[in-house]
């Protein structure tokens, strides 16, 4: 499957901005390819069109059918498995920061839960970090369920205002 000059460069810059996010170049660009496709594509499809071994087609799909942003799909008359990318872009994006906050914050708030207790063998200053650093992400963690439990409509509004609500605040007396 040749593929146009600006897929191959969208995906040639998704893998390298996956690099940078701490995901394979290969995953990054594979999630690119199938989100920017017309249709379903077969493993074999995949490895032909960006040149790597299918070996690794096979172990980058299963981190991005972990990651829940492509899925298995089938094409009547072919018995091959066949993926696709979540397509709209507000989805997807929900799901990669629901799988971050899974995999990344969720355990740490857990870790700073355990070790922020007073434990006098810690010092002072340590445990004033400790119980600050829980303190925000807490925070952060009931900023995320509130905002995920937004309607899509009302989400894309409330992204539209941007730094109008900064300015509203700072408006606010007191």
């Amino acid at each position: 499957m040749p593929m146009s000059p600006v897929v191959e460069r969208v995906v040639l810059h998704w893998g390298e901005m996956g690099t940078r996010w701490g995901v394979n170049r290969t995953v990054a660009q594979i999630h690119a390819l199938l989100y920017l496709s017309d249709r379903p594509l077969a493993a074999e499809e995949i490895a032909d069109a960006l040149g790597v071994a299918r070996s690794n087609v096979s172990t980058s799909l299963k981190e991005l059918q972990g990651w829940k942003i492509i899925r298995v799909v089938h094409v009547l008359g072919d018995r091959r498995d066949h993926f696709e990318a979540i397509q709209d872009i507000t989805e997807l994006f929900r799901v990669i920061v629901e799988e971050r906050k899974r995999r990344e914050l969720d355990p740490t708030i857990a870790l700073l839960r355990e070790v922020a207790a007073d434990d006098p063998k810690t010092p002072a200053h340590v445990r004033q970090k400790l119980k600050s650093t829980l303190a925000f992400l807490e925070i952060l963690d009931h900023w995320y369920k509130d905002m995920k439990g937004l309607p899509h409509p009302l989400m894309l509004a409330l992204l539209r205002m941007g730094g109008r609500i900064q300015r509203f605040l700072k408006s606010e007396p007191g």
